[in-house]
């Protein structure tokens, strides 16, 4: 019998030996890339952004498991980008107030796409944790390639921190 038969009528333990010998060995994070993406793509960041960018920005971006308790980020940390939640659980603590518990597909740190200012808040996670890290860096190498579409995103990211510009006003407002 010959590789070159559909694998449809090749009995089993011969379909994982030709996916073994004639897959293509650098798509092993295939399907996670297309996890991250299909997470972005529903966060407000990428709002009208083309799957297919998300997917080329999202091979690009930086990947690091977590421990329990591991700390993301100290407030005063120097900024670099935006983190999403890909698994676990993130605590987000500012003069050890919690301010938020997040999970799988939230993001946070996206002030550090704007500027690099330093964390204005700890990161930590409550359970072991896979984080992707969009580096304010790589936004920038990108916008220069896709104008158009940094636009977009650049007009998104302003709608969601002017967003909540306006949640921190409605509180000290009530204090």
């Amino acid at each position: 019998m010959l590789f070159s038969q559909t694998s449809k009528n090749l009995p089993a333990n011969l379909k994982s030996m030709k996916d073994f010998m004639w897959g293509n060995i650098f798509r092993q994070g295939d399907s996670e890339i297309a996890r991250i993406s299909e997470l972005w793509k529903e966060t407000p960041l990428f709002k009208n952004i083309p799957f297919r960018h998300i997917q080329s920005l999202s091979s690009q971006m930086h990947l690091r498991n977590f421990q329990q308790d591991e700390k993301v980020f100290r407030e005063g940390d120097q900024g670099a980008g935006c983190i999403l939640i890909l698994e676990g659980q993130v605590r987000i603590m500012a003069k050890d107030n919690p301010l938020a518990t997040l999970d799988k597909g939230d993001f946070f740190g996206e002030i550090a796409l704007a500027e690099t200012d330093k964390r204005t808040a700890d990161a930590s996670c409550v359970t072991a944790s896979r984080l992707v890290f969009f580096l304010r860096q790589d936004l920038q190498e990108w916008i220069e390639v896709e104008p158009r579409l940094g636009t977009i995103f650049l007009t998104n990211l302003a709608s969601i921190l002017a967003q909540r510009l306006h949640q921190a006003n409605l509180l000290l407002a009530q204090k």
